[in-house]
């Protein structure tokens, strides 16, 4: 099949890249010249493991290419998936200017029958406004579909090689068998549905995974102060099918630019049909202050003064394996450690470039490794779970901070780690490993 993907974001990038690697003829499509011009070079703008390796098989065995000219791609096209970004508004609702933009130009380019799929993810009704706008524009017969995607940062490669399930929203057959072709060499688990339950379906999703990790923290908080330890309390529920173990681990909250932006959307799609949706701006609220909590256990360890201190940063993006930092805990909490005249020295793997450029002028100091990071500080707060991280020696680290204090905001580390070691140690949930800091155990009346 030939296919048009309009958007070389992580969505589109990653979708082209490996439908070509199925075998068919994929042009990805971007506005940026200097992006399309990097992709033609070879370098993948975002890093996500075998991705790059992947683009440059399917470049080389002519399956795949890059390019400004949306109206070429279009042409020589059966399939146009369009895949441009949707940030969030002031107002929490998604900006569908991009996706309106690339209809009207795929209007004006079709020459023939094309299957038009949006993939990204979008309000509820947004495929019927796209349809309409292409008719307005052309009467080259087209049908128009609901291609949701569900990959996660870090692991996009396999998720879209290996996915739990694709969904088809369309209401004609022959489109939707069109696609489920298409995919059928991924899976058999390929459901079709209505265009709008597909729409839905991708908000559902995101929004029950984000209610887990919220439901998982508040939980942590309350082991903190009975005593018990939310590691084992997620490991019990974790093995009720019914509940499943997935998105139960107890940390700092999420981030990203999926979780943040579709929670706040499917509150503003409730709000349109006069729906108030409580329990999401909950989730919402309870993560947001999750992240405080590392900053309270600092001020807590020194008095409430934070003034003067060297606190080192480990992970800057808001999971491991990628180097994105949209919606990163890191950003608030950093944030908040400069304004209370606190020195940062920072490290990550990979996202430091993205990360120094939206935090610029705030005299941080960037480091060039874990240890050189660590070097001098008083505390250490570990942001984001990177394999380097935890293969730590911490009896080596603990001797080259100035005070060993460690502030463990993904649990990490286990309690055989900490042996031998002199730190004092904040994890998020487990009060037995809480040295120093344990908040004080009630006596339960019954």
């Amino acid at each position: 099949m030939n296919i048009a993907v309009i958007g070389t974001g992580y969505v589109g990038l990653v979708s082209g890249i490996c439908y070509a690697e199925l075998g068919h003829s994929v042009v990805c499509v971007d506005k940026d010249p200097l992006k399309i011009a990097a992709l033609q070079n070879g370098v993948i703008p975002i890093y996500e493991p075998g991705l790059e390796e992947l683009s440059a098989r399917n470049a080389a065995a002519g399956r795949l290419r890059f390019t400004n000219d949306l109206k070429e791609a279009v042409r020589g096209s059966e399939l146009v998936v369009i895949a441009v970004g949707t940030p969030p508004l002031p107002s929490g609702e998604a900006d569908l200017s991009y996706i309106d933009g690339a209809a009207a130009e795929i209007a004006e380019a079709m020459n023939g029958y094309t299957i038009v799929a949006v993939k990204s993810t979008v309000p509820v009704g947004t495929n019927e406004r796209v349809r309409e706008l292409i008719r307005s524009r052309t009467n080259v017969p087209f049908d128009s579909v609901s291609l949701p995607e569900f990959l996660r940062e870090g692991t996009a490669v396999r998720d879209t090689l290996e996915p739990d399930r694709i969904v088809i929203g369309a209401d004609s057959r022959a489109a939707a068998d069109k696609i489920a072709e298409l995919h059928r060499p991924l899976t058999d688990r390929i459901m079709v549905t209505d265009i709008r339950s597909a729409e839905m379906l991708k908000y559902a999703s995101n929004a029950f995974l984000a209610t887990k990790i919220s439901f998982i923290n508040e939980i942590a908080n309350i082991c903190e102060k009975v005593g018990a330890d939310v590691t084992q309390v997620a490991e019990g529920m974790g093995m009720d099918r019914r509940i499943g173990p997935a998105f139960l681990r107890a940390g700092i909250g999420y981030g990203g630019s999926c979780f943040p932006k579709d929670t706040r959307a499917l509150i503003q799609i409730a709000g349109h049909v006069e729906y108030e949706f409580k329990l999401l701006r909950a989730v919402i609220e309870v993560n947001q202050d999750q992240r405080f909590r590392i900053l309270r256990k600092l001020e807590t360890i020194f008095g409430g003064e934070l003034r003067g201190k060297t606190v080192a940063v480990w992970g800057l993006a808001f999971k491991p394996e990628t180097d994105d930092v949209r919606e990163s805990p890191a950003l608030e909490i950093m944030g908040h450690l400069t304004a209370s005249g606190v020195r940062v020295k920072a490290y990550d793997p990979v996202a430091m470039p993205n990360f120094r450029s939206q935090f610029a002028g705030t005299g941080v100091d960037w480091c060039d490794g874990a240890l050189e990071a660590a070097s001098g500080a008083d505390a250490l707060c570990l942001l984001t779970e990177w394999d380097e991280f935890v293969r730590t020696d911490l009896r080596r680290l603990q001797t080259i901070m100035r005070r060993p204090i460690l502030i463990d905001g993904r649990n990490v580390f286990k309690e055989e780690d900490l042996a031998g070691t002199s730190f004092v140690y904040y994890s998020i949930g487990r009060p037995s490993l809480n040295q120093g800091v344990r908040e004080e155990m009630p006596i339960l009346q019954f």
